[in-house]
Order: structure tokens, then C-alpha cells, then sequence
């Protein structure tokens, strides 16, 4: 029985993963690191003071702009739709709910992603992870988005030990399964590695890396949950496990790019896709609620933006942004023009990012919405303030919460009886956010159906 791992034990072996070795970057123009983690808790990074073992990513916060007032969406397909695109998914039917193993749609084709701006302007483009935006036709999937490589699962969550997801093998390079043994961050690790270590030098490299991790199923390597033994919660304690496993698995990739030469010369960015779920083990305090709420532990996420000598490092920046926006911003970091026909929802915050530390600029309103546990719930952010509106889906009945997000940023004293007519003019945007949905019905279809008869193999299931 192999001994299992002390939290010395983890420590040193990140510490020397992440170890630098510099060496002279292979292009001008900048690499592009997208490291996406999954239902991973704003408590649950070293750097934000948990018990959680992250020494790779605190590590990167220290030589990074911690983007400390970050937004993303409550679960999961909205938010990967956002960041590709870049644009609301409210405009194409993708809002409200993740997409279920059954789900049809994804990502509409007229709708341009940040893959296949990059991949036009001459870049290797690869993804690794966990894509959850459609999979029942082969044009909606990586391969047919943008993505040169592909390799990882097309559901929401999967097994992480034997890769199935509804008794079927999701588990694919390039659209052909494939069979293999291991812990899927584990392998995920192992394959960036690889592409990394085996590119074109000659050209620069688009990495959009989205782990499944730490979301359900809980599941990791037992030594690293023995190694949280003081965890008295077992879900707490091996999502823990999953956590370190996945800094890990991150400071494998760092160390790729400086063992290689590219880490001077790669743009990375971190952050979660969403809030952690409480229910499994995250947690966000101090922040409000969590996963598949418009509450601040729903939508705010740990993001950091790391460009060596471009980029403050060690700074954290207080100015608004949101998942919207990095399509545009890291399109004009790396000089490239995005050549989408309709307009971003997000903005190019690239020059406000690099002189980074002073006043935060004023931004647009920031509208959030989920269709889940039995609510409608939507949000808006405008300047100082956040209305958070809940609607019971059976009863109709309607909760208001109006916050003063700079003055009360953990969400405690509702005013929204004091403003009446603050949350009168509110309301009245977020109608006319709802709105932008397309006709038809609202796909929100967490139960499976009748008759539904999940296939052997995930990859068989794109439709050409």
C-alpha cells in the first residue's frame, strides 16, 4: 500500500514544478494560456487564505494582476459560451441553464469564437479539457471551432477515473475515443504538456485549457485525500484533493512553458468558471451563496492575467470586468483583429489592465441570469450598485435584493425597500435583457428523459 502523502510532501513537490528556467521565447508574437477551473470556490486558492494546498497558483498570483472584482456567469455552459465569444449568451439561447447530456444545441455557428480569430491570424490552436457547448453535431464541436487539437470530454461532468458519463466512454482526441487509465487532471496535465513541449516554434500557440476540475463527481487519487486527514467533512476533503491535484496538474503546464522558453513570451490567464457549489464541498465566503445564484459567490471568481514585463505583477486590481471581455482584450494583447460580424457584449479592457493599481474606470451595466433549482434569477451591476431579482418558477412570487456592491461587497443589507425607484429603473434593464432571448421555448432540462438511451461512446454521437 503506497504511503500516503504529508502536506510537506505536496508542498515541495509544487514548489519544484514551478521551479523557473529561463530560456529565450521562440516568437514575437505573444502565446495565449487559458487555464479554466471548474466550480472552483473564491475561499479555495491559497492566496485567498484556505486551508487548501494551491502553491502553483498562489505562486502565479504573486507574479500576476489579481483581477479581484472578476465576473463570470452561475454554471457552467454560459459561462465557457461567454468566453469564446465574447458576447451574451442571452442573444442565442444559452443563458439559463447548462447543457444537459440529451441537449441538442451549443453554440450557434454564426456566432465567431476567440479559437477561430486566433487560428486565422496564424496560431496553433489547441484545447484540452472539458467543452459542455454541444456535442450532438459535429459542427458544434472544438474540431469544427477554431481548434487545430482536441482532446478531453464534450458533457458537463464525468467519471474521473474511467471517463464515462451515462454509461458511455466520453473520452476523445480529435474526435475518436480513446481508451485509457488515469485521473483525468492528471492526464489533461500530461497532454499540454506534450503539445507544448512539441510545437511549432516558429509559431506563437492559442491554449484554451478548461479543466473539469474540482466538479462533481468528487473524486481524487486517495493519497492526496489521506493527506487532508484534519478535514473532518469527507466531500470538504476531497474536494481539497481535486483542488491540489489540479494546482498541480497547473504547475506542470507553467513548468512546460519555462522549460521550453515560451513563459516569457505567453499570455496566462486563471480563473473559475463560476462560483463554487456548497453543496459539494467549495466554499466562497465571505462571499454571498454560491453556484447557479446571481449572488456575488455565484458570479464573482479567483481570476489572475499574468504577461511578464507588461503587466503589473504582485498588484490587485479593483476595476470591474467580466468573462465578456476577454475575447476582445486578449485578441488586442496579442495584436490580432477578432473579424466577428456582430458586436461584442464585452470591451477591450487590455490598456486599463496594464496600468492597473489606480481608480477603477466606470463600465457598462453587467446583466446576469440562471433558470435552475426552481428560480429565475437575474442580476445587474451598475456602477456602485447590484440588483439581484428572484423568481419562484411555480408560485411566480418575486424577491427583490437592491446592494450598495461597493460599500457592502458580501451582500448583507438589502435596500431595496429604501430605493423603490432604483429598483424600479433596474428591473426595467433587466426586462429588456430578457428580451434578447430568442423566441421558444427556454431548454432548461436537468431531468433526463424518457427513453433516452445514452451512447456507447460520446464521440459517435457528432452528427456530420
Amino acid at each position: 500500500m503506497p504511503t500516503p502523502l504529508t502536506r510537506r510532501d505536496l508542498l515541495a513537490g509544487a514548489a519544484a514544478l514551478a521551479a523557473p528556467q529561463a530560456q529565450a521565447a521562440d516568437a514575437s508574437r505573444p502565446n495565449v494560456l487559458y487555464l479554466l477551473a471548474d466550480d472552483l470556490g473564491w475561499h479555495d486558492v491559497g492566496y485567498h487564505g484556505s486551508e487548501i494546498l494551491t502553491p502553483n497558483i498562489d505562486k502565479l498570483a504573486a507574479t500576476s494582476l489579481e483581477l479581484n472584482r472578476f465576473y463570470s456567469c452561475p454554471v457552467c455552459s454560459p459561462a465557457r459560451a461567454s468566453l469564446l465569444t465574447g458576447r451574451s449568451p442571452v442573444r442565442y439561447g444559452m443563458i439559463y441553464s447548462v447543457m444537459r447530456p440529451w441537449d441538442t444545441w451549443g453554440i450557434p455557428q454564426e456566432e465567431r469564437v476567440m479559437s477561430e480569430a486566433f487560428r486565422d491570424a496564424g496560431y496553433q490552436t489547441w484545447m484540452v479539457g472539458k467543452w459542455h457547448l454541444g456535442h450532438w453535431n459535429a459542427k458544434l464541436t472544438p474540431n469544427a471551432r477554431g481548434f487545430d487539437h482536441y482532446y478531453g470530454h464534450v458533457n458537463g461532468d464525468i467519471d474521473y477515473f474511467k471517463h464515462v458519463r451515462e454509461e458511455g466512454l466520453d473520452w476523445q482526441r480529435n474526435g475518436k475515443s480513446v481508451v485509457e487509465e488515469g485521473y483525468s487532471t492528471d492526464l489533461f496535465a500530461a497532454e499540454a504538456v506534450r503539445l507544448i513541449e512539441g510545437r511549432d516554434r516558429q509559431r506563437p500557440f492559442f491554449f484554451y485549457l478548461p479543466f473539469n476540475a474540482p466538479h462533481q463527481p468528487l473524486m481524487a487519487p486517495q493519497p492526496l485525500i489521506d493527506a487532508y486527514s484534519q478535514i473532518k467533512d469527507p466531500k470538504r476533503r476531497t474536494y481539497a484533493a481535486m483542488v491540489t491535484a489540479l494546482d498541480t496538474a497547473i504547475g506542470k503546464v507553467l513548468a512546460a512553458l519555462e522549460r521550453t522558453g515560451a513563459a516569457q513570451n505567453t499570455i496566462v490567464i486563471f480563473h473559475s468558471d463560476n462560483g463554487a457549489q456548497t453543496l459539494q464541498g467549495g466554499m466562497n465566503i465571505p462571499l454571498r451563496a454560491g453556484k447557479s445564484t446571481t449572488f456575488e459567490g455565484g458570479i464573482r471568481v479567483p481570476a489572475l492575467l499574468h504577461y511578464p514585463g507588461v503587466l503589473p505583477a504582485g498588484v490587485r486590481s479593483q476595476q470591474v470586468a467580466s468573462v465578456l471581455d476577454m475575447f476582445p482584450t486578449l485578441a488586442a494583447a496579442a495584436g490580432i483583429a477578432p473579424k466577428n460580424d456582430q458586436p461584442f457584449d464585452g470591451r477591450n479592457i487590455w490598456e486599463i489592465l496594464k496600468r492597473a493599481g489606480g481608480a477603477a474606470e466606470p463600465r457598462e451595466d453587467l446583466l446576469f441570469a440562471v433558470g435552475e433549482r426552481g428560480y429565475w434569477r437575474h442580476a445587474i451591476i451598475r456602477r456602485e450598485w447590484k440588483l439581484v431579482t428572484e423568481q419562484n418558477q411555480q408560485s411566480n412570487e418575486l424577491k427583490n435584493y437592491l446592494f450598495h456592491i461597493e460599500e457592502d461587497p458580501f451582500e448583507e443589507k438589502n435596500l431595496a425597500e429604501a430605493q423603490p425607484q432604483l429598483v424600479r429603473d433596474l428591473t426595467v434593464r433587466i426586462d429588456e435583457f430578457r428580451k434578447l432571448h430568442p423566441e421558444g421555448d427556454i431548454p432548461v432540462s436537468s431531468k433526463r428523459p424518457p427513453g433516452f438511451v445514452p451512447p456507447r461512446r460520446w464521440s459517435d454521437t457528432a452528427i456530420v
